[in-house]
């Protein structure tokens, strides 16, 4: 039976707000025709455009953003074949930097190979399913921590935090959390596992991807504003912006423009200081460009 295809991203709008320099776009994917690389028995989607078309339309959001670097993440759409996602790493060049999916059981020589491919992680995914466990993942960890790679993880705050806490607080790598810790925003910033987020950024092992709003509510994004202010007072050493771009995996959440992604950070981040630091400083320091 065929999947459905995955809408392409809408031709970018200019933003209000102008990049500083050295900007980072934490968090994108990029994907290619089917023809041009297998696709995953276990995604939900197909790929809409050729891989030429997709790295055109990628440098034409960085540009509209005014991005100078960008971090790209392994689509499940390709499972543990991270062909893709490198090479798009390797024809970006200088300023960018891969997070690959490897499953239980990962190589030295699975490591090594990433390291090559200038991959600074490994993806676990609790909301959608995958292939690489918590338990594989903290497996991992030494080999990771050996070669300056982390992990990044998307999960539900509310149903998860608490439990992973204790593990993260423990590991030899940071963990870097996708699009805010998907909280459920019914419950409110004071809830319990959106607060134990909170905490953890403040121990200094956790980072969070200031993402993925658009999954979460619609345009223009104020419901989400309280849980952005609430993570980069807790840490704003530890916070990273990422557009989710091409927005695959829709799942009935509105498709965004991501200008407006953009100036909803800025609309909750007002101070320049502290906009600098999670667009340039904080993805330099722990991608390490």
């Amino acid at each position: 039976m065929a999947k459905p295809i995955s809408p392409l991203p809408p031709a970018p709008t200019p933003p209000v707000h102008a990049a500083p320099a050295g900007a980072c776009d934490t968090h994108v994917h990029l994907l290619a025709a089917p023809e041009e690389s297998p696709l995953f028995a276990g995604r939900t989607e197909d790929t809409a455009t050729t891989y030429v078309d997709y790295i055109a339309r990628y440098r034409a959001h960085l540009a509209n953003l005014g991005c100078a670097r960008g971090v790209i993440v392994q689509s499940i759409f390709y499972g543990t074949d991270n062909a893709i996602t490198a090479r798009a790493v390797a024809d970006m060049g200088a300023g960018f930097k891969g997070i690959g999916l490897l499953a239980d059981g990962a190589t030295e020589q699975n490591f090594d190979e990433f390291a090559d491919w200038n991959m600074k992680g490994v993806r676990l995914n609790y909301v959608h399913g995958g292939v690489l466990t918590w338990d594989g993942a903290r497996a991992m960890a030494p080999a990771l921590a050996d070669r300056n790679m982390h992990i990044q993880m998307l999960m539900n705050a509310d149903k998860h935090m608490a439990d992973l806490a204790p593990d993260i607080a423990a590991l030899p790598v940071p963990v870097v959390f996708d699009h805010i810790g998907w909280p459920d925003l019914t419950r409110g910033v004071n809830d319990a596992g959106f607060q134990a987020l909170c905490n953890a950024l403040k121990g200094g092992n956790v980072y969070v991807k200031l993402s993925g709003l658009y999954r979460l509510c619609d345009a223009p994004y104020a419901q989400v504003d309280a849980f952005v202010a609430a993570l980069v007072a807790a840490n704003p050493e530890r916070c990273l912006w990422g557009s989710d771009w091409p927005h695959i995996m829709l799942n009935g959440a509105q498709m965004p423009q991501a200008s407006i992604l953009w100036d909803a950070f800025h609309s909750v981040v007002t101070d320049t200081a502290t906009r600098t630091r999670i667009l340039v400083d904080n993805p330099k320091a722990l991608y390490g460009f």
